[in-house]
């Protein structure tokens, strides 16, 4: 029987843009996030040898520039650890919730903007936060909408994993936001924790679906926020 694990990485830490909803930020890691992404290529190494999981040879990641960097980087420590031929293979799939045409600028100017525009009512309070709420602005996305995207992503690739007389596992890099909605899509956390839980900088949440695509977590721990904490990707 093949146990099937997907190991969930936020990137690194990165040049974020102060206060701008940070989706689609075109920045690159810190020089701390590279010493994270480093980390933690070597800790999964150090999962699969202890615990004798097969990885997959492809790492996923989205296609912004700290999630990519963070999947390359760790890749070269599972490569060296394990002698794995480690891809990295970017997909859209994994991105962040996007603000459509308002993406990068900060919150003040797209307050600013929904205000000067007639066709639209100002902003709720919490906008930002809200799960349910999308910014009236095409491409936009809200939070669930994007956890139900990133899950939708996880479903089918771990049921395309081959069978494996053991345990087999795959790495996806992404963002902290999304990967929470996507657990709660997945029934891994409750709706009430998505606000108070986040995710460490370049940490395993390993999550196990079964043959009926039932999720649980099994390893990693989720990262509290607290109250006056600002939600960040």
């Amino acid at each position: 029987m093949t146990r099937r694990l997907a190991i969930l990485v936020r990137h690194g830490d990165y040049l974020q843009r102060p206060n701008a909803p940070s989706a689609l930020q075109p920045f690159p890691l810190t020089t701390t996030g590279e010493s994270q992404a480093h980390a933690v290529g070597l800790e999964i190494a150090a999962f699969c040898k202890e615990e004798n999981w097969h990885l997959a040879p492809v790492i996923s990641c989205s296609r912004q520039l700290r999630s990519w960097q963070t999947a390359v980087i760790l890749s070269k420590g599972l490569k060296s650890e394990l002698n794995l031929p480690a891809v990295v293979e970017e997909s859209e799939e994994l991105a962040e919730r996007s603000v459509g045409a308002l993406a990068n600028l900060t919150v003040e100017e797209i307050e600013a903007i929904i205000a000067a525009d007639p066709r639209h009512e100002t902003l709720p309070n919490g906008w930002k936060s809200s799960s349910d709420y999308r910014l009236p602005f095409q491409g936009a996305e809200s939070l669930q909408e994007a956890g139900q995207r990133v899950s939708d992503y996880l479903v089918s690739q771990m049921a395309a994993l081959k069978e494996n007389a053991g345990t087999v596992a795959k790495v996806f890099v992404g963002h902290g936001a999304s990967f929470r909605h996507a657990a709660h899509r997945l029934g891994v956390i409750d709706f009430d924790d998505i606000a108070r839980l986040s995710m460490h900088h370049a940490r395993p949440i390993v999550l196990e679906v079964n043959d009926k695509m039932s999720w649980r977590r099994v390893h990693g721990e989720w990262k509290n926020r607290y109250p006056d904490e600002p939600a960040t990707d």
